[in-house]
């Protein structure tokens, strides 16, 4: 590991007519889309594509995120992402891709920890060659978490399936996919205004991944600090995601 300044990538990007709310506003999940895009793009210009993870038999899976809105950013926006890798242990990285606007205000970033797992799935070291590319320092933080605690009786449920287009190319549930069902779950609860309120932070911790076709139960509920804590787990109860939203 090294103590340089990490290794940065820039890219530019234009909020489309699809990618927002009903008012005109970007959606959360957007953020996230464009945080992987660049973090994809970081990673294949510095000579890391996918062929390269292909051949080792390696690949990265998100494992937490936070994404923090803190202007309108509206539909037409010009935007300009720039990622970094800000720390890394032995198995892990977290990156952070900050958005600002033509006036060079910031108005949204995105924390992503990926842990890198081999062929069978488990988790195995970061490859050497990576410092020499992204330059980033020993992580002082641990893992994102988000605790919930138990579901309380006044939560309010909800179920909904794994469709065809939320599949990636590695036949996943696209992480950003999660932050939609978040926000759907929040909407159920009678609270629209929650999901498209500046400033917000949505805290996602990715317990276990969606089969391809899977039913899955979302639960919702305020916490005692008015937060929207959010369980969305498989038929068998497991967890898949344990997630919370802050407004204001």
């Amino acid at each position: 590991m090294t103590d340089r300044a990490p290794d940065t990538c820039s890219s530019p990007y234009r909020v489309r007519f699809d990618e927002c709310t009903p008012d005109g506003l970007i959606r959360t999940s957007v953020l996230l889309r464009y945080t992987q895009d660049l973090a994809g793009y970081h990673s294949s210009i510095r000579g890391f594509g996918r062929d390269w993870y292909a051949e080792r038999g390696i690949n990265w899976l998100v494992r937490a995120a936070e994404v923090a809105v803190l202007a309108p950013i509206p539909v037409g926006a010009d935007l300009v992402g720039t990622t970094e890798v800000v720390g890394w242990r032995r198995v892990w990285a977290r990156r952070r891709t900050e958005f600002v606007d033509t006036n060079a205000k910031l108005v949204a970033w995105v924390h992503i920890d990926w842990v890198l797992l081999d062929r069978r799935g488990a988790p195995t070291r970061i490859p050497p060659e990576f410092d020499a590319a992204f330059g980033a320092p020993p992580a002082r933080f641990g893992l994102a978490r988000v605790d919930l605690g138990e579901v309380p009786d006044e939560a309010v449920h909800g179920h909904m399936r794994v469709r065809p287009q939320e599949l990636d190319p590695m036949d996943h549930v696209n992480n950003a996919i999660y932050a939609d069902w978040l926000d759907e779950a929040v909407m159920a609860a009678d609270d629209p205004a929650a999901v498209r309120a500046v400033p917000r932070l949505a805290r996602l911790e990715y317990a276990s991944a969606a089969e391809p076709g899977a039913s899955v139960a979302s639960s919702v509920w305020r916490d005692s600090r008015g937060r929207w804590s959010c369980r969305i787990s498989d038929a068998a109860d497991m967890d898949l995601l344990r997630a919370r939203l802050e407004t204001g």
